[in-house]
């Protein structure tokens, strides 16, 4: 590997260090129907989006649920600190399309329809929202 990838592998190995996600692919759920349960979720508070998810009828939302606490797990390695100490937040969700399996169904006189196996491809980002503190040399601008 040359001089100037090996640069960009390092500086993006150590911007990964502060991103703190997990994901995970070809989820057998389509794409429409795991978007409907990463809508729910996004932008809300850790622990109440998995009450959110446990007590959800959709079945999307136990993988989601599975995916979220390990995002949580993987936080917790990185920052080397437990989840009650600090607010986390779901800060975004991506829910990408899948491999689909084309298989044929049997149909009437002699055809086959065909039947599309959708899956997705899942990725959660946790972080603790930081809250800006305006300076102290800055004077409001209605004075």
């Amino acid at each position: 590997m040359g001089k100037r990838k090996t640069e960009y592998a390092n500086q993006m190995k150590e911007a990964r260090k502060h991103v703190y996600f997990a994901k995970m692919n070809d989820v057998p759920t389509s794409p429409r129907k795991m978007r409907l349960i990463a809508d729910m979720i996004r932008g809300v508070e850790v622990n109440k989006a998995l009450g959110m998810l446990r007590y959800s009828k959709k079945e999307a939302s136990r993988t989601m649920e599975k995916l979220l606490r390990s995002a949580i797990a993987n936080w917790e390695v990185k920052t080397e600190s437990k989840m009650d100490e600090a607010t986390l937040f779901v800060t975004k969700v991506f829910v990408d399309c899948g491999r689909t399996l084309k298989r044929l169904r049997p149909a009437p006189q002699g055809r086959g329809y065909r039947v599309r196996k959708r899956s997705n491809h899942v990725t959660i980002f946790v972080d603790t929202k930081e809250v800006v503190k305006p300076e102290a040399n800055v004077k409001p601008v209605n004075e």
